[in-house]
């Protein structure tokens, strides 16, 4: 059986650039030299759109597309994902997974004590960088690098981390709510009574 190919993010319109039809492109990808090269397609919504030209502009990539030829056009994409389909097991290492299936993996120590799950994932500097959350520790940030990552399966659900080096805070117990007492309705309390 073939398998289904999915759809995945590999940029983000964040602006315009010039009349012709630029868009300003946040990378979301390892690829972006073979995702945004000249002839590549990726998907706007329902738009098929076909690579003209890409430049590395800042952080990002300024991008112009075949089927985008001005400024008015370009517009309609702003804040859009962009986006392939891909086949894990042929587009990925072995090991590597893709950013949303990350979310919801659980998070635990060596010990297998609870930490959370991953609740987000985005790329600082060179690394990526997990946001968990939910657990008995308060919410933390991790990147993903060997010196925190003991054990990483996350299509198995799990991932084990080194809590002493992240030095993670214990989440404080919160104290037990207080029994609420109701009052007769047009009752008058004194001091002393309750």
């Amino acid at each position: 059986m073939e398998p289904i190919p999915e759809r995945v993010a590999v940029g983000r319109v964040r602006g315009l650039h010039g009349l012709r039809g630029a868009v300003r492109v946040e990378v979301l990808t390892d690829r972006p030299e073979e995702r945004f090269a000249p002839g590549a397609r990726v998907m706007a919504g329902e738009r098929i759109l076909t690579v003209l030209e890409s430049a590395v502009d800042g952080p990002g990539l300024r991008v112009r597309f075949r089927e985008v030829s001005d400024r008015t056009a370009a517009e309609s994409l702003r804040d859009l994902d962009l986006e392939v389909e891909v086949d894990p097991g042929r587009d990925l290492e072995p090991g590597a997974v893709f950013w949303h299936e990350l979310v919801g993996v659980r998070v635990t120590d060596r010990d297998g004590r609870d930490l959370g799950v991953v609740r987000d994932v985005y790329r600082a500097g060179g690394a990526e960088i997990v946001s968990v959350g939910g657990g008995v520790v308060r919410a933390f940030e991790m990147p993903v690098v060997r010196s925190f990552v003991i054990a990483w399966t996350p299509r198995e659900g799990s991932i084990v981390v080194d809590a002493d080096a992240l030095d993670l805070e214990v989440e404080a117990p919160r104290p037990p709510a207080r029994p609420h007492r109701e009052r007769a309705r047009g009752a008058d309390v004194r001091e002393g009574e309750a």
